[in-house]
């Protein structure tokens, strides 16, 4: 049986009586780094075998764990922190027991998305969950455009936050946001407010993990894509290119150039 363990996002008390067992009676416990596991495994009095699993040896693992589990071997599988193969290692080895028609449970527990998401007060019916935001400025810009209306949450780096939040805030500056800073740990911060507010909050790369939460939008915050492309038709009218007046009009609004361009023809 592979045994898919939750873990403690900060706090080393949140992990649930099922994991604990799982990971005693496991043979063998996969974790991403043995010497953060090993934390977890001597604050509640356990002595298991560790093995690593990380991204750089995932395809290799697999290969090995497969003929193992088939075998009749109880493995447990965890991450640093949360669930494994949220924008952690794991959906391979996941995938392959079952494919091999081994039996694969889930223990659920600590999750940063849903951790972030009730302690920024931004709850809706329902929301989504992007993962860590692209670290290209282009590519971020352009998923920043387009994101829903419900509430977004996305894992971010202390360092990249300052560009992302003034990204945000060029494009739907109301939008409400919260910053959530080293959930469950000692120096948890959530700090709310508006993107432009946020923008001037976290000038400088804060420390510790972030975890972003985007507020629901109104229809109020967004572009008008009608007075937009009649933007495009007034700086066109008055010499402008229409490529250039597309572009133009796009980083004002947040609306897409090509769009734009195209349904200005």
């Amino acid at each position: 049986m592979l045994s898919v363990c939750a873990t403690p996002i900060g706090n080393l008390e949140d992990v649930t009586l099922r994991v604990l067992r799982a990971l005693r009676e496991a043979d063998v416990v996969l974790c991403e780094d043995t010497r953060h596991t090993r934390k977890l495994l001597e604050r509640h009095g356990i002595d298991a075998k560790l093995l690593s699993y990380h991204e750089h040896n995932e395809a290799s693992r697999v290969r090995e764990l497969v003929p193992r589990l088939q075998a009749g071997e109880r493995i447990a599988l965890v991450s640093d922190a949360g669930l494994p193969a949220i924008s952690d290692p794991g959906a391979r080895l996941i995938a392959a027991a079952l494919a091999a028609d081994v039996a694969v449970t889930v223990l659920p527990g600590p999750s940063a998305v849903e951790t972030a998401l009730v302690a920024s007060g931004l709850v809706a019916d329902a929301y989504s969950f992007l993962g860590f935001l692209p670290r290209r400025e282009r590519d971020l810009r352009a998923l920043l455009a387009s994101l829903p209306e419900a509430p977004v949450v996305a894992f971010e780096s202390p360092q990249r936050l300052p560009a992302t939040l003034s990204a945000l805030a060029e494009l739907s500056p109301e939008r409400p946001v919260a910053v959530c800073r080293e959930l469950t740990k000692l120096h948890e911060e959530v700090v709310r407010g508006t993107a432009a507010e946020l923008r001037a909050r976290f000038a400088s790369p804060p420390r510790g993990e972030i975890v972003l939460v985007l507020g629901a939008t109104s229809a109020s915050d967004e572009p008008d894509a009608d007075a937009a492309r009649a933007a495009v038709d007034e700086l066109v009218s008055a010499g402008a290119a229409r490529r250039a007046a597309a572009k133009v009009v796009a980083r004002l609004t947040g609306l897409a150039a090509n769009r734009l361009y195209r349904d200005s023809l």
